[in-house]
């Protein structure tokens, strides 16, 4: 049921009779939202996308190194950075190894999903596959009439139409992307990195392309808000469906009941397959199909240093960098690395201007401070040279 927004004409092909109708109905009935459905079907009242688990994830912490901006993201910034996890690093910069570390570069310039848009659906080609479990049910349901069995025919195509009637309804929902309406005018690049343990996305692209992914979200527009009372009585038929194949079902003859097992074989296997497709990875492939494909580069390091450095030198690029901007490096590499001790402090100063210590600068320090400095400064310059051999990849593609 929760794949039912996710495949092109999935709503027109439910009628089959499928098992698990109580725990579809106790987790679907809690949208409608009454004191009578709140009694009958009890717990949170959660949005239609939440229900359908096409929201609630939380995402990376953003920060927006030309605007300042900083904040917490949601489930499109989670399912990009999901995305990103996925793709094979395409070069790696060499330097002494403590934890392996990437950074990813994402560019959405100029591939705008707007506010409202309509999210586009996947090919109805998985779905076509519920005409085996629908022939069969059917099948069955013709064979214990004609057997005379009309308790298991009545059984069965019960549960067909309980099944088929609640898809529909639920399948009439649209799925869309709500971000912000409008992005203020002249805000510069909305440049900035998704943060996360090991690994960091840099979005690249302006305010009005990278807003849908750091502040948007799937939003499922049902009809009969607040109250959802449609959903609320397609909750109530399939509790009734259980209940009901529950108790009569042992009434029905044996070959009634083989049949009626038949029938929920053949649905549960359906079920099966739609279920090994990974919801997550089918949510993945709608924000990419939306975003047009982005193109994306990874890189992989071997120490936080050397990312902290390499990101450093991806963001202060001048053919991104606004005219004018107050871009900090330092403030780059306190965000990667906040150590405030005497020698991380100094690596940051001295990185913001040169890769170079001069004996002055060593002499106020121990041996072993000495010596994790030199190794700081290797890692910098590993970061550089690991940017320089590869910067016409990492180089943002011309707008068309």
């Amino acid at each position: 049921m929760t794949t039912v927004h996710l495949y092109r004409g999935r709503r027109w092909l439910g009628w089959y009779n499928s098992p698990g109708s109580y725990t579809v109905a106790k987790k679907f009935g809690q949208l409608a939202n009454s004191r009578f459905w709140d009694g009958l079907f009890p717990g949170p009242n959660l949005t239609p996308a939440e229900i359908f688990g096409l929201d609630g994830k939380p995402g990376p912490r953003y920060w927006g190194v030309f605007s300042g901006t900083e904040m917490a993201t949601g489930h499109l910034a989670y399912l990009m950075v999901q995305k990103t996890k996925e793709i094979e690093a395409e070069a790696e910069v060499e330097g002494r190894e403590t934890t392996p570390l990437s950074v990813t570069i994402v560019d959405v310039s100029d591939r705008v999903v707007k506010h409202l848009d309509r999210a586009p659906m996947m090919s109805v080609h998985h779905a076509l596959l519920a005409a085996i479990p629908i022939t069969i049910n059917f099948a069955t349901c013709a064979i214990s009439a004609a057997s005379g069995d009309w308790l298991a025919f009545a059984l069965i195509m019960l549960g067909i139409i309980s099944s088929g009637v609640s898809c529909l309804v639920m399948g009439t929902a649209r799925l869309e992307f709500a971000s912000v309406k409008e992005a203020a005018q002249g805000v510069p690049p909305a440049d900035g990195v998704l943060l996360m343990r090991t690994d960091v996305v840099i979005l690249r692209g302006a305010e009005k392309d990278i807003d849908p992914i750091t502040k948007g979200k799937f939003d499922l527009k049902m009809d009969g808000y607040p109250e959802f009372r449609r959903i609320g009585f397609c909750s109530l038929l399939l509790l009734a469906q259980f209940l009901l194949q529950l108790l009569l079902i042992p009434q029905a003859s044996t070959f009634g009941q083989i049949m009626f097992l038949t029938s929920l074989a053949a649905s549960w296997a359906y079920n099966s397959f739609l279920s090994s497709l990974e919801r997550e990875k089918i949510q993945i492939d709608i924000l990419m199909k939306a975003l047009r494909d982005p193109p994306m580069l990874k890189i992989a390091l071997k120490n936080r240093a050397a990312q902290a450095v390499f990101v450093c030198l991806v963001l202060s690029d001048d053919i991104r960098r606004p005219p004018n901007s107050d871009f900090k490096p330092k403030e780059v590499l306190q965000c990667f690395i906040p150590n405030e001790t005497r020698v991380w402090n100094t690596w940051k100063n001295k990185e913001e201007k040169s890769f170079e210590f001069s004996s002055s600068d060593l002499s106020r320090f121990k041996d072993d401070e000495k010596e994790l400095l030199r190794s700081l400064l290797q890692d910098a310059h590993n970061a550089y040279r690991g940017y320089q051999k590869h910067i016409r990849k990492i180089r943002p593609i011309p707008s068309s």
